[in-house]
């Protein structure tokens, strides 16, 4: 089973993250990198099922991974959400205009982390097709 990379530079969010995907029985491991830099460290390596991208990574941002996963890079399908506290219809935009597949306001409750894992896992998971399964 493909893992899911999260790239999120705060562990509090992603070990929340990780609880809901498995409190809503997502059985693909979840794997967590701090920042950009270990995103592709991990991409060059593995073929995730899926990436979840903080925008505002330190270093390398997830934009920059994306660019990275977009341009060239043998992983270049590979669905990409980017995760982000901004509002900003230029953040939204510039994450759309590198090849995100998905731009998501991160929750700030548990229970509104617990619905989006249900909803990544009901829609990317399950419903969704790529050019390569797992």
């Amino acid at each position: 089973m493909s893992p899911i990379l999260v790239a999120d530079d705060d562990a509090d969010e992603s070990y929340l993250l990780v609880r809901a995907f498995e409190e809503v029985g997502v059985r693909n491991p979840v794997h967590v990198v701090p920042d950009g830099e270990a995103a592709i460290a991990f991409l060059k390596n593995n073929r995730p099922c899926l990436v979840l991208l903080d925008q505002q990574l330190p270093g390398c941002s997830g934009l920059d991974v994306l660019q990275w996963l977009r341009n060239g890079s043998s992983l270049s399908t590979v669905p990409v959400i980017l995760l982000s506290a901004s509002t900003y219809d230029s953040d939204v935009q510039a994450a759309y205009l590198v090849g995100a597949n998905g731009y998501v306001v991160k929750p700030t409750q548990y229970e509104k982390t617990v619905a989006l894992a249900k909803a990544i896992a009901d829609y990317w998971l399950a419903f969704n097709r790529t050019p390569y399964p797992g």
